[in-house]
């Protein structure tokens, strides 16, 4: 059982410490080099990258007390989900650690809304 409190404060300082996380020069070359393997397809992505994220991501959330391994990401990304609907701030920052392991889909806005 997690003893993470799930306020939308404590809740953006665990998603701000991810982005930290990601950003260091180490993890940064780590995920660079995974993209680049992995092109822009996302099953690669999915594949090589994802996994880099998560490792980094169970890094941080350990120190916010969710379980080690994939069950305490699982329920960090359950309560960021709840709290996002409520909150543009965390849903901001879930949408900047997505962006590590998305690969960009490009946007036809020329194409005709029915």
């Amino acid at each position: 059982m997690t003893t993470f409190s799930c306020t939308p404060e404590s809740a953006k300082a665990a998603l701000t410490d991810v982005l930290v996380a990601l950003n260091m020069p180490e993890n940064l070359q780590k995920i660079s080099a995974a993209k680049e393997n992995s092109g822009n397809e996302m099953l690669k992505m999915m594949q090589f990258v994802f996994p880099i994220v998560t490792q980094i991501q169970m890094e941080v959330l350990r120190k916010y007390g969710f379980a080690e391994g994939r069950e305490g990401t699982v329920q960090f990304a359950q309560l960021i989900r709840t709290l996002e609907r409520e909150d543009a701030e965390i849903a901001r920052l879930h949408s900047q650690v997505r962006q590590y392991f998305l690969p960009l889909v490009p946007i036809d806005t020329s194409a005709e809304v029915i």
